[in-house]
């Protein structure tokens, strides 16, 4: 029977972790409780522990059956450390490392995943300081259920409720159903723009932040992979424990790609890759005048087009952002690239193109059947894609890969 210690903190939404207790129980879950001191404000942990059959741990200064310390045996033998409600005061700490209450301290001692549902007022959950904490955290590979939307207690409407019970259980569920599914594999991932000089000072680029391609760096980890992720510029933090490659342009890329890509098992190329480059980069800045500048711009190489002329038994997934003819397009630059996956998205939508925290589109294969993905995190995104490369990978024999440092 899965063992998750279910953590919950003090906010007014303390009284759903009652139901997602019972939930996680109807799935043959075994589930021990951990609550802050501003928890048992709003439900007392005697209700926890009739619902649970197991003693509340709030007092990290108490021992459990013989002299144990509970905080460390708790945190051994957990499959799962989920926190819902999880309030503003807990995310800080769990980033910051703070160990001064029973939940706090047990997150540190754990080696289990962590899944988080945060839950608080709308302007504290959009405040830089709540969003850079779950940014760290998401780093560390913590996952997130985001919260809703709606009428909150405090009288405000907008984001910061907890997400239903029977959303945070499908999380939790899946944690512990998918841990290590690809241990043994090697996925190398492109992610984030790349930049073609033009002068000095300007250059040519495009929107993309690489969100996707991070989450997906994260979810391949969290699987038990090796991950080398190949990156353009962006403004996101690396992702712990997996290999980051950072470059530049698209020949810089093409080139870190082609020196470790005899290393992976698995390619997903989610960096959005430019097309074109200028055919010379000006040794000075480009001085304005009163004509029109005309720039020649050339083909740049198409890595993945030459990735997939030498497959082997690789295997090779593309994305295809479009703003018309989704589908036609997808599945012709499958065919045309000998991809085994193609992910087509919509990028012109507001929730699913660049620099947003969500995506939705559709997963083409290549025995002409697709999944519809409607609109999730990205993160979610990124595990529902390698839930296909793991099917995938099922009927492939697995390639050894060489042991390697992760950094």
């Amino acid at each position: 029977m899965p063992a998750v210690v279910l953590g919950v903190t003090g906010c007014i939404g303390a009284y759903k972790a009652c139901e997602v207790l019972r939930e996680l129980q109807r799935h043959e879950v075994d589930v021990q409780v951990v609550m802050t001191a501003a928890a048992t404000r709003f439900v007392s942990p005697m209700t926890f522990e009739a619902l649970s059959r197991h003693p509340v741990f709030h007092d990290q200064f108490a021992l459990g059956e013989n002299g144990e310390i509970r905080h460390v045996g708790l945190a051994d033998d957990a499959e799962l450390l989920l926190v819902a409600p999880a309030t503003a005061n807990i995310i800080g700490k769990f980033a910051q490392g703070i160990a001064d209450d029973a939940l706090s301290t047990l997150y540190l001692a754990t080696r289990a995943p962590v899944l988080l549902a945060p839950a608080m007022n709308v302007n504290m959950y959009e405040h830089p300081a709540v969003q850079a904490n779950l940014g760290v955290l998401r780093a560390r590979g913590v996952e997130v259920v985001e919260p809703g939307s709606g009428y909150l207690a405090c009288g405000w409407l907008g984001r910061g409720r907890l997400a239903e019970p029977a959303e945070v259980v499908a999380a939790a569920l899946s944690l512990l159903r998918r841990r290590h599914d690809l241990e043994g594999q090697t996925v190398l991932v492109t992610a984030g723009p790349t930049i073609e000089d033009i002068d000095p000072v300007r250059f040519l680029s495009n929107r993309s932040s690489g969100r996707m391609g991070y989450r997906l760096a994260e979810a391949a980890r969290d699987r038990g992979a090796r991950v080398i992720l190949v990156s353009g510029p962006t403004r996101l933090a690396p992702p712990w424990g997996v290999e980051l490659v950072p470059v530049r342009s698209v020949e810089e890329m093409r080139r870190a790609v082609l020196a470790h890509v005899e290393r992976a098992s698995v390619v997903i190329a989610a960096a959005a890759v430019s097309d074109y480059r200028p055919a010379a980069r000006a040794s000075a800045k480009l001085k304005k005048s009163g004509e029109g500048l005309l720039l020649e711009l050339v083909r740049a190489p198409d890595i993945l087009e030459e990735l997939g002329r030498d497959k082997g038994q690789r295997l090779l997934v593309g994305f295809a952002a479009e703003t018309e003819d989704l589908l036609v397009n997808a599945r012709a630059k499958l065919e045309r690239k000998n991809l085994d996956l193609v992910v087509a998205n919509d990028v012109s939508g507001e929730d699913t193109g660049f620099e947003v925290d969500t995506n939705a589109g559709h997963i083409l294969r290549r025995d002409g059947t697709r999944a519809e993905v409607p609109p999730v995190s990205k993160r979610a995104m990124a595990d529902r894609l390698l839930d296909e490369v793991v099917a995938l990978r099922a009927a492939v024999p697995a390639r050894p890969s060489p042991v390697t440092t992760r950094a």
